[in-house]
């Protein structure tokens, strides 16, 4: 009985710093002592908390970190890794064409490799747009919609390339992540600087200049474009990623779109809107009335990756095209990813892409030159690159793995993160795994030949060869 009391009386303890640490009890605290002298400093913590008076408590087991539970012993053995993955890698639900790399994180040294040449890499082609974009653009690039004066009494809305440009704010469940910028909320400010002006009266026009070429790209199936779900054409200005209101139908002109939504926002702000929006490229004179902001690149990244964004991704791409070759296009966003790789030290070589998102099925990459990639990231010493494989799902937790991994090995849930990459008829993991003692392996598993009946079995298969390696004692 004295332990069970000891226990309980921890835990209320404990549950008690845990309600103040998250302000569940300032409200009456503040009441019922507005007038009490300062108290004592709390606790850091209730290992910390004396126990009631008469009351003897067993003292409280030191905790070690993860990283001393799981000491790496020795190197990983080719063979064990090999032996992990067979029998997964086998499964006849995968198809005919399976690729595989897997490498050690530390050393870089290949410890197994299935198949031969290159797969269609469906959106794991994100890894490539997001490390580029973090390189070429830097972590804490942001991007800016304005509206500017023009000539005869009109304003422009410029496009600044902000793939996650909202209608409206976002706050029906508190704060989204990342943050969002909203033409609402530019067309109060606006108006705000038109008052000041002793305006309420303007023509409006609109300047998506900043991205050049078609919105959408001709390495694309037409079907994308004619079931009008798929993705929208890319431009440096839309709204809601150029969907239609509470829907995932994408609307044809996303940029006129945009404009339309902000004329509205503009006659609720009290501002009278004549004639129809004109189309056309902002003056080098014009000044600035107004301007909202994105999130900063590393958050659009972690987006992008974590539920595999495909807008957002080529409005990345888009931005490096112009950053490395002063073109935001298809074709530049693509020379410039693989300029940019190149810099950090990958090789290109087996590399063959047409957009930054993954969608074409023409894209071709090889599993080793993905798994450099990866290496590139989680081996850097800018911590900004790094911050890719933060970004990756957790196998069985996060993002676009949240509700897979329920298979084999669940020791390895948790222990396992990596991008996801899924066309009909193509399934692929790319990321890391830390095994049961430790060793850090980068793996690329690709299969490009799946019977349609069998497409969630073959997702299930590369899923538990991932949690293989995250459930291996690999260690020779």
């Amino acid at each position: 009985m004295r332990w069970v009391t000891g226990l309980l009386v921890l835990a209320l303890v404990a549950a008690g710093v845990a309600a103040w640490r998250l302000d569940l009890v300032v409200p009456w605290y503040d009441y019922l002592t507005k007038d009490e002298p300062a108290a004592a400093p709390a606790p850091e913590g209730p290992a910390e908390v004396p126990p009631p008076p008469g009351l003897d408590l067993p003292a409280v087991p030191a905790v070690e970190p993860v990283g001393t539970a799981l000491p790496a012993v020795g190197r990983p053995s080719p063979i064990k890794v090999q032996q992990a993955l067979a029998p997964f890698l086998a499964d006849p639900d995968l198809g005919p064409h399976v690729l595989a790399s897997v490498s050690d994180l530390a050393t870089g040294r290949t410890l197994a490799t299935v198949g031969s040449g290159a797969a269609v890499p469906a959106s794991t082609t994100k890894l490539l747009t997001s490390l580029a974009a973090l390189s070429a653009l830097g972590p804490e690039r942001t991007f800016s919609t304005r509206v500017v004066t023009g000539g005869k009494g009109r304003i422009v809305l410029v496009g600044g390339g902000d793939p996650f440009l909202m209608s409206e704010p976002v706050d029906e469940d508190g704060p989204s992540y990342p943050p969002r910028a909203d033409v609402a909320t530019l067309a109060h400010e606006t108006a705000v600087a038109l008052r000041a002006q002793g305006r309420q009266r303007v023509s409006l026009g609109y300047d998506d200049s900043l991205f050049t070429g078609p919105g959408f790209n001709p390495a694309w199936p037409a079907a994308y474009a004619e079931e009008g779900d798929i993705v929208s054409p890319i431009t440096a200005l839309w709204v809601d990623e150029g969907r239609e209101p509470d829907s995932f139908r994408r609307v044809e002109d996303p940029a006129l779109w945009a404009t339309q939504v902000f004329a509205a926002a503009l006659v609720e702000e009290g501002v009278k809107v004549v004639g129809d929006p004109v189309h056309g490229v902002a003056g080098a004179g014009g000044r600035e009335l107004a301007s909202v902001t994105s999130a900063p690149v590393r958050e659009i990244v972690e987006r992008v990756v974590e539920v595999s964004d495909n807008e957002a991704a080529e409005v990345l791409a888009h931005h490096v095209g112009l950053e490395v070759r002063g073109g935001g296009s298809f074709t530049d966003g693509v020379a410039g990813v693989l300029k940019t790789l190149r810099g950090l030290g990958v090789p290109t070589a087996g590399i063959s892409i047409y957009d930054g998102s993954g969608l074409s099925r023409e894209n071709r990459i090889e599993p080793a030159a993905l798994a450099a990639v990866v290496r590139a990231a989680a081996t850097s010493e800018d911590a900004g690159l790094r911050g890719l494989i933060a970004s990756l799902p957790v196998a069985g937790f996060t993002g676009s793995l949240a509700d897979r991994f329920d298979h084999a090995f669940p020791d390895a849930r948790g222990l396992v993160r990596a991008k996801t990459g899924t066309l009909t008829a193509v399934s692929s993991l790319a990321g890391v795994a830390v095994d049961q003692q430790g060793h850090q392996l980068v793996f690329v598993l690709m299969a490009d030949d799946i019977e349609k009946p069998v497409e969630e079995e073959a997702e299930d298969a590369l899923d538990d060869a991932a949690a293989a390696l995250g459930g291996c004692y690999c260690g020779k």
